[in-house]
């Protein structure tokens, strides 16, 4: 049994990759926690670009996508940047719930489960 852990941290790893699935921890913004919920959702969407680049996975891979959101008011705003970002012909599953998170300066946390490829040869 392979398990590969990437960008692990002191709680969690960014994605967990096994039994070829990807699993991706709720990302939440970093650099734009000031400059409103758009920018929050670009820059999440980014970060899950980059986890994916980083098993050799993208959008195309996608199965599930789980976002929390703090104001369900901003959930039209979240859909015209989603249907710009998403590969318009492998859509994920997706769920969209209103949620508290974690610090107040969150807007979104977004996290996803895609198709990996060989496990074994992720850094």
């Amino acid at each position: 049994m392979t398990i590969k852990r990437v960008g692990m941290g002191p709680r969690m790893s960014k994605a967990v990759v096994h039994n070829g699935v990807v699993y991706i921890s709720g990302q939440v913004p970093q650099q734009t926690l000031t400059q409103g919920f758009e920018a929050q959702v670009k820059e999440v969407l980014h970060l899950i670009d980059t986890i994916l680049s980083s098993v050799g996975c993208s959008r195309a891979s996608l199965l599930s996508v789980s976002v929390s959101l703090a104001d369900v008011g901003d959930f039209d705003v979240l859909n015209a940047v989603w249907e710009d970002w998403i590969d318009p012909e492998n859509k994920p599953a997706r769920i969209t719930v209103g949620a508290t998170l974690t610090s107040p300066e969150f807007k979104v946390e977004i996290g996803a489960i895609a198709a990996a490829k060989d496990s074994s040869t992720y850094d």
